[in-house]
């Protein structure tokens, strides 16, 4: 079911979704709101942890946004009953797994839009929990999961069962820096997957009453609270009263919970009566309070209110999370920790004390200082408790909220089923008929104008280089598809050929741009970018079309104008040139001379990727700017003929991420802006949104799925088409079936009216690109070579896990 790949989720990079769409996930800027939520995992009445925290969770969440209804769907462990609040709407007792696929049913008939699982291995049936996957696999809805263990050596089945976890949430929630980098080194998470929420924390009482209603006013408080198991290492506190008593007789330590079911199903109470025989035979046993029940919320704020230090001297240090530490944290406590993962980090900068492990003099020696220095204790307490601020429920019910709206922008890009991305070779009739009308208009004597007002050509504007060299190659695309009239097709290739013709300069080897309307040139050589273009042009011509005339000259020109491009500096004249030389060989292999070509720039554009790319931004450049997708592209076509794996990754990670940053919250194709473009860490120009960016999407889009084989790709590209039919933030149509152009644009308020050749001349090379994938599954041989691992295809990876 899940394919593994080279190119693995894990070596893409983090995307900062919020940065695009910002604020909470009701707000309107996102479209629909979510309105039904379900949180799965233990709940009270349960005593665990987890049960508490996903009780805390859905009750904050509810808070957050009034009307949202947020339900839980419950754990039940070993044949248990527990008297549910009405807030459990489901119950999974955890040894049968066919109500794991009752509870999948349950959650998708009843239209639930997020569902945000609690993990930890042991309360999920199976080996390693893994019944817990037979639920998630058939969710239609996206997953977001909260980690609360992440293992650094996993068992082979730990790992298999973590894996495909990871794979199926669209988003994984973690409490600590360190199990973000164990998700990245052991599982292979991408960065970009992972949000970092800190534990929530309840508000807390006044420490002064809390003291009198427990009775221990006037006393020194050293707590310790949560579920008994011989890892939480009591004794040691224990060992370490007489000491702290022989400095500080008014102390007394409160141990507060119940032994744990699983401990005590096995063991009973052996490890409480140890502590207490323990503690009666040094002699502080009438200074030991032990509170052998689970305390409700209330009481347990009450208890953390009334310490003066609390402690964890656990065992393991591989604990990734600790919600009684937390909870001290929160509450401003003075706290002594030993060093595990969790305590390391949450008590760093001076927020708490750790101590080594199994080490009752260092724990003494602690407790004693801060019972005698006031003013250390208070500090100490104070920058906890500025920490734990953004710790409080409200504040993490929010970030878990920004979480799921990032999720359920990315589920609009993953595909769970390759059925629903092959149906795009199911669906041409829903495609527009190719239309050469508005380019004949657009077209006279000397080649086609640049401009148009409305859909009426502007005479003042003149010819460019650029859009005849796109005339010529939509031309040759058109001569392949054999739908329009060939004599037609043959005048219009002239024409834009002979412009072509016209332009190059044989002595400098360079192509001029810009011509006035009077036929004059108005520069004496245009620019890198125009001279890629045309090779493009020319190659296409060159490797897709019949007539040999057009050939011919397209032969000589491709050949002379290559002679430049070698010591050219712009990216994107090496993209567009790569491309030329892929059309070239489509029908020319094993031309030794432009394959050395294609290589050295691929080379280069591989070598600007490694320079530039970061693993925030993983791009060419450290900017978003015009014909954004043609870089990967070509990247991706080099790679292919040059069957370089490393090429291949680098380009479909780099299109991936530009997938993401060109998607609205709304999930429509939304592309870099013209105005102003996007700077690594500066703000994104959401408009004016240009038809070349979607028709390079577009080609991008098909060449991954050529070269992957995952129909997925060409999901993508029909994402990316429909910007032009209306599926856009505006929701209007820049297509104009009435002339076969295009409008130039999208602005923040309106369509660009006119119908300039590029946008229309983009247009068509979409719709001829898309209605040729419709029918074509094999183009040429290079579909016989697969990155290895790729087999089956697996875009989801490359998209956003």
């Amino acid at each position: 079911m899940h394919s593994s790949s080279k190119f693995d989720p894990s070596d893409y990079p983090p995307v900062d979704l919020q940065r695009h769409f910002g604020g909470s996930i009701n707000q309107s800027k996102f479209g629909t709101n979510i309105g039904r939520i379900a949180v799965l995992g233990n709940h009270v009445p349960r005593r665990c942890g987890i049960a508490t925290f996903t009780n805390d969770l859905s009750e904050a969440i509810s808070a957050q946004v009034p009307g949202l209804d947020c339900f839980v769907v419950a754990m039940t462990d070993g044949g248990q009953h527990y008297a549910y609040p009405p807030a459990v709407r489901f119950e999974i007792p955890d040894a049968e797994l066919p109500a794991y696929i009752r509870a999948a049913d349950f959650l998708n008939v009843n239209e639930v839009e997020i569902v945000c699982v609690q993990h930890e291995y042991g309360i999920f049936g199976g080996k390693a929990g893994n019944y817990l996957l037979a639920l998630l696999r058939e969710l239609r809805m996206p997953i977001v999961t909260t980690l609360h263990t992440i293992l650094e050596r996993p068992s082979p089945t730990q790992k298999t069962v973590m894996d495909e976890v990871t794979e199926l949430s669209e988003r994984l929630i973690v409490m600590s820096d360190r199990g973000a980098a164990l998700l990245q080194s052991v599982h292979g998470v991408p960065k970009r997957k992972i949000d970092n929420i800190p534990h929530g924390v309840p508000s807390f009482p006044s420490p002064i009453q809390s003291k009198d209603l427990l009775g221990v006013e006037g006393k020194a408080v050293i707590l310790t609270f949560g579920l008994l198991s011989p890892d939480k290492g009591i004794e040691h506190v224990i060992d370490a009263l007489p000491g702290i008593l022989a400095h500080h007789p008014n102390s007394v330590y409160m141990v507060v919970g119940v032994t744990h079911p699983h401990v005590k199903a096995q063991e009973g109470e052996i490890y409480r009566l140890m502590l207490m025989n323990r503690a009666q035979r040094l002699g502080v046993d009438g200074n030991i309070i032990f509170h052998d029940r689970f305390v409700s919320q209330a009481e347990l704020t009450r208890f953390l209110s009334a310490a003066d230090i609390y402690i964890t001297p656990y065992l393991k240090i591989e604990q990734i999370t600790s919600g009684t530490l937390a909870y001290a944290v929160g509450a401003g406590k003075a706290v002594i920790s030993t060093p595990y993962w969790y305590a390391s980090e949450l008590l760093a900068d001076g927020r708490g004390l750790l101590v080594p492990w199994r080490d009752a003099k260092s724990i003494g020696r602690e407790v004693s200082g801060l019972l005698s220095d006031d003013e250390k204790r208070r500090e100490l307490g104070a920058r906890a408790e500025k920490h734990g601020r953004n710790m409080a429920w409200p504040i993490v019910a929010a970030s878990y909220l920004d979480s799921f709206n990032r999720a359920r922008v990315e589920h609009g890009l993953r595909r769970r089923s390759a059925f629903q991305a092959q149906t795009l070779a199911r669906r041409p009739a829903d495609l527009p008929e190719v239309r050469l009308d508005h380019l004949r208009v657009m077209t006279d004597d000397t080649g086609i104008l640049q401009h148009a007002t409305f859909n009426v050509p502007r005479y003042v504007d003149g010819y460019c280089l650029d859009d005849n060299a796109r005339a010529l190659l939509v031309m040759a695309l058109v001569e392949e598809a054999g739908t329009e009239d060939p004599k037609i097709v043959r005048a219009l290739k002239s024409r834009y050929l002979g412009f072509m013709n016209y332009a190059f300069d044989q002595p400098s080897g360079r192509f001029r741009n810009f011509m006035s309307y009077s036929r004059n040139w108005m520069e004496d050589c245009g620019s890198e970018d125009s001279q890629g273009r045309s090779v493009w042009a020319l190659g296409t011509i060159l490797g897709r079309s019949k007539d040999p005339g057009p050939k011919g000259l397209s032969d000589h020109l491709f050949r002379s104008a290559l002679r430049a491009v070698p010591a050219f500096s712009s990216p994107r004249a090496w993209a567009y040139t790569l491309l030329g030389l892929d059309e070239y060989l489509r029908a020319f292999h094993h031309d030794e001379h432009i394959e050395s070509i294609l290589k050295l720039l691929s080379e280069r554009l591989l070598e600007l990727y490694r320079r530039a790319s970061t693993p925030d931004f993983p791009w060419f450049e450290d900017r978003l700017t015009y014909c954004n997708a043609r870089l990967p592209q070509a990247l991706l076509v080099s790679g292919a003929w040059l069957k370089r794996e490393e090429m291949m990754a680098a380009a479909l990670r780099s299109l991936a991420f530009l997938v993401l940053e060109q998607t609205s919250a709304e999930g429509y194709f939304a592309p870099i802006g013209a105005n102003g473009f996007y700077v690594r860490g500066g703000p994104r120009a959401a408009f004016d949104q240009q038809p070349i960016e979607a028709c390079g999407m577009i080609s991008a889009c098909l060449e991954a799925e050529h070269n992957t084989g995952d129909p997925s790709w060409a999901e993508r590209a029909r994402w990316a088409f429909n910007w032009f039919i209306g599926e856009n933030q505006l929701k209007q149509p820049l297509y104009d079936p009435r002339t076969g152009g295009c409008r130039d644009g999208l602005h923040e308020d309106r369509v660009n009216e006119n119908q300039g050749a590029e946008s229309s001349l983009c247009f068509l090379n979409s719709l001829l690109e898309m209605r040729a994938a419709y029918h074509v599954a094999s183009v040429d041989d290079r579909v016989q070579w697969r990155p290895q691992g790729l087999e089956g295809g697996n875009v989801q990876a490359h998209l956003v896990s």
